[in-house]
């Protein structure tokens, strides 16, 4: 079984009992991830999955969830889905992206890092912000009256045309 499959499983058997000690193991972890990458943004990050979670003292089902949670906001993708804790990994980020996806996620403890103001000023992090909410918000098409042209192009009225029950 793949470290995917094992980070999928691992998140579709919480129990009631179980999530409070995972969800503080894991955002954890990725808190911790995030501001060390988040101090040297331009800094690749390279070695295989075992490593990197051995050298941030995680265990690699959850470096592979970190992994998977990220992997929208890399300039390069890679196909996490059959990792195992030899294959090599690349992280090399896009901040606006990163930030974009975290606001996405509703993770205000990862884009409430400080590092954040540093990386991108609050300027460009408002603009992001405002472009997020953007995205979410529903603008309704244009309703046609009855008695306007048709829009297929019939030359007749709306009613008389496309908008006849």
């Amino acid at each position: 079984m793949t470290l995917y499959e094992q980070w999928k499983e691992l998140i579709e058997n919480q129990t009631e009992e179980t999530f409070e000690e995972f969800w503080e193991e894991y955002a954890g972890a990725e808190t911790k991830l995030y501001s060390a990458i988040l101090d040297d943004p331009a800094k690749k990050i390279e070695g295989t999955l075992g490593e990197l979670a051995a050298e941030n003292e995680i265990r690699p089902v959850i470096y592979m969830g970190f992994l998977d949670g990220i992997d929208t906001s890399l300039k390069k993708s890679q196909d996490f889905q059959s990792f195992d804790e030899n294959s090599k990994v690349e992280i090399e980020i896009e901040p606006e992206t990163l930030f974009y996806n975290m606001l996405a996620a509703g993770a205000d403890y990862l884009y409430g890092l400080p590092q954040w103001e540093d990386i991108l000023g609050l300027d460009k992090m408002k603009e992001i912000a405002k472009k997020y909410k953007q995205s979410k918000t529903v603008v309704k098409e244009k309703k046609i009256g009855r008695n306007e042209p048709c829009p297929c192009g019939s030359g007749k009225k709306y009613k008389h045309c496309c908008g006849r029950n």
